[in-house]
């Protein structure tokens, strides 16, 4: 099972056509364990490099530390069992970006692709061109912060959309109650940047364009991991803790040998 789990979030250690060797110089060959955190941390580390550096993404405008960050909270939630085995889409939205960017990105972790890379508003209440205020209040019309995972798909008043639950305590876990879900919206397009110097505001939710609603509902629903970041200094959140993941790699180095599995 462990090595399994690693097999699908863990296969990207593999560079481009190159396996790598995961065992450092300092890993003891005979039992099979790294000999310090600071191994494991130099494994994570390498393993969200070439990830990062696979899909393309820094060409695509996603920064390292907010990738780091996201990729950190995904291990995270595969480790608690809150995933399904076979879950290997990510989604990041950066709101330290301005929304005439192209600040949503869904990644494939196991292909190492990247899926899509398209526009996303955030809420009203949050700022106009620059998202600069974030709430998990009702009737803030601000977007909220933090890890989310998908859920199911449904028809509402904007199309068909897709319901979001927020895991983090105070930043976003009254994404249910506000209904802050995923949907089309008319005001998120290049047309709309051209007529006002950036795209439209949602009531707080991380609306996309009609173009590619369908695509971004598809490949994400069902419990897949959503991150979505922001300028936020009081943010913080348990899934962000390296500990379970770092811990993880030190007791059981095997399960990067990936070319064993």
């Amino acid at each position: 099972m462990r090595k399994h789990f690693w097999c699908v979030t863990l296969a990207v250690l593999l560079l481009s056509g190159t396996v790598i060797s995961w065992r450092s110089a300092g890993a003891n060959k005979s039992d099979g364990k790294v000999n310090s955190t600071l191994n494991a941390k130099e494994l994570f580390n390498q393993y969200v490099n070439n990830l990062y550096l696979a899909a393309s993404l820094q060409q695509s405008g996603l920064a390292f530390d907010v990738f780091e960050k996201a990729v950190t909270g995904y291990t995270n939630l595969k480790l608690a069992h809150k995933l399904p085995e076979n879950s290997a889409v990510l989604t990041v939205v950066d709101f330290n970006k301005s929304s005439r960017e192209k600040r949503m990105w869904i990644i494939d972790l196991l292909s190492k692709q990247l899926l899509l890379n398209t526009w996303v508003a955030h809420g009203q209440g949050s700022g106009d061109e620059m998202a600069n205020h974030f709430s998990d209040r009702n009737d803030s019309h601000q977007s909220s912060l933090g890890f989310y995972l998908t859920d199911n798909v449904y028809m509402g008043k904007h199309g068909r959309s897709l319901r979001l639950d927020g895991l983090d305590p105070g930043f976003n876990s009254n994404a249910r109650m506000r209904d802050i879900v995923i949907h089309a919206a008319s005001y998120v397009s290049q047309a709309a940047i051209d007529h006002k110097g950036y795209v439209g505001r949602s009531f707080g939710c991380p609306a996309v364009s009609p173009k590619v609603v369908n695509k971004v509902i598809n490949t994400i629903s069902g419990k897949t991991v959503l991150f979505i970041s922001g300028n936020d200094d009081r943010y913080t959140s348990k899934y962000l803790d390296e500990t379970a993941p770092l811990n993880f790699i030190a007791a059981d180095t095997t399960a990067f040998d990936l070319a064993k599995l």
